[in-house]
Formats: C-alpha cells, sequence, structure tokens
C-alpha cells in the first residue's frame, strides 16, 4: 500500500482585508502520495503559493483538517510547524534566497546547522556534484549564474534528507535552458530517490512533465478545460 504523506480534508484558507473575508482555498480535498511528482498549475491569483505553503506547513489552514505525515497540523503552533519542517521538508522558491556571503558549499551546509544535526561537508559536495556544480562549490553567489544559483538552492533543500520536497515557481527566474535543466533534476530526484515532490509553475510546458498535473482556479481544484489554461 502506497503510503499518504499528505491528506487534506475540506482545508480552507481565509484572509481579510478591510473587513472583507477573502478565501484564498475553498473546501479542498487532496492526497498526496510517497513518490508522487505534483504539479501545481492554474492562473495568477488561483492560490497556488497559498496552497503550497500550507502543506508545506509554512501557513496554517483557517478550516478543515490536514494530516502532514501522520500529525494532524491543523492546529499546530508555529513552534510545531517549525519542527517538521526541519525534519521531512525541503524548499526551492523563485527567488533563490541565498546568503549572498556565503560560498555555494557554506549555503548548503547551512541548513543542517539550523536542523542540529551533524555538519557533513562532504554530503553537501555531493550534493553539488550531483546538480552538476563540483567545479563552483567556494564561488559566491554573485559569481553565479541564475540557474546554477537555483541548483544550489536545490543541494541546500537536499541536505537535511526530506521526505517532501515543495518548490514554488523555481523556474520563474530562468531562461528557458535553465528552466529544463532544474526541471531536469526534479524529475531524476523523483524517478531514483523516489521523493516525493509538489511544485508550482506557470510554464505549462515544464508543469505538463510531472507525473500528477493539479489545476487550481479561484482556490478549487478544477479539470483542466476549467482551468482556463491551454483552451
Amino acid at each position: 500500500m502506497v503510503n499518504i504523506l499528505i491528506k487534506a480534508d475540506r482545508i480552507s484558507k481565509i484572509y481579510t482585508l478591510f473587513a472583507e473575508e477573502i478565501k484564498a482555498i475553498k473546501d479542498l480535498d487532496l492526497e498526496i502520495r510517497q513518490g508522487e511528482f505534483i504539479a501545481i498549475m492554474g492562473p495568477s491569483g488561483s492560490g497556488k503559493t497559498t496552497l503550497l505553503d500550507i502543506l508545506g506547513c509554512l501557513d496554517k489552514v483557517s478550516t478543515g483538517k490536514l494530516n502532514v505525515l501522520d500529525h494532524d497540523v491543523s492546529a499546530f503552533k508555529e513552534s510545531s510547524l517549525v519542527k517538521i519542517r526541519r525534519v521531512n521538508m525541503g524548499f526551492v522558491f523563485q527567488e533563490f534566497l541565498l546568503i549572498p556571503t556565503l560560498t555555494a558549499l557554506e549555503n548548503v551546509v547551512l541548513p543542517l546547522l539550523f536542523s542540529g544535526l551533524p555538519q557533513e561537508h562532504s554530503k553537501a559536495v555531493s550534493l553539488l556534484e550531483r546538480v552538476g556544480l563540483g567545479h563552483r562549490i567556494n564561488h559566491l553567489p554573485r559569481e553565479l549564474s541564475g540557474g546554477e544559483r537555483q541548483r544550489v538552492a536545490i543541494a541546500r533543500a537536499l541536505v537535511t534528507t526530506p521526505k517532501i520536497l515543495f518548490a514554488d515557481e523555481p523556474t520563474g527566474n530562468l531562461d528557458t535552458k535553465s528552466g529544463q535543466q532544474i526541471f531536469d533534476i526534479f524529475k531524476e530526484l523523483n524517478q531514483k530517490d523516489d521523493l516525493t515532490i509538489v511544485l508550482t509553475t506557470h510554464n505549462y510546458k515544464l508543469g505538463l512533465q510531472a507525473r500528477r498535473i493539479m489545476f487550481l482556479k479561484d482556490g478549487c481544484i478544477v479539470s483542466r478545460e476549467e482551468s482556463s489554461l491551454f483552451v
């Protein structure tokens, strides 16, 4: 039986803006299983990043129940969410968020320090080699191209050996060639390591390469036809 890592039951996210309630996610049901590679796609404002933040325990649901790795996190305090993220999750963002004064190697090692894990430089070097940056480990972010910086960010996300990798528009700041290279890394991690990956993207050519595609519109999961994409 395939392990269910995340299960959402009628989750919603409500924001209040000038006394008006805005429902970014609406009564959404979802299951994410071990080894899946999911692309969340939809028009701007559809709720993609909000949903990713909730699934990655970066934000909390307003209503409904969210089970993450056998924990009901619906009412968890931030301190408890931090523990789940640090041990089980890796994150890659559109903005690379590298520390500019640290080398590629030092950036990759950093999460080990925050997680209280042994600072294994050999593991960080191995990950940088895997993403094609073995020759750039001592370079600062400003000495790297956008695609190289994002590969450092991927290595950094993997150094704690997460069960799930979340990526929010990971190719949004990259050219076509670099974007495909990043996506190829994700595909390899999913196929060879059975790493569960959930990402958002506006790039439909890349998104369609995922093993499962989820279309979002107005905070709801819809069919491809209803999503207003590719029609």
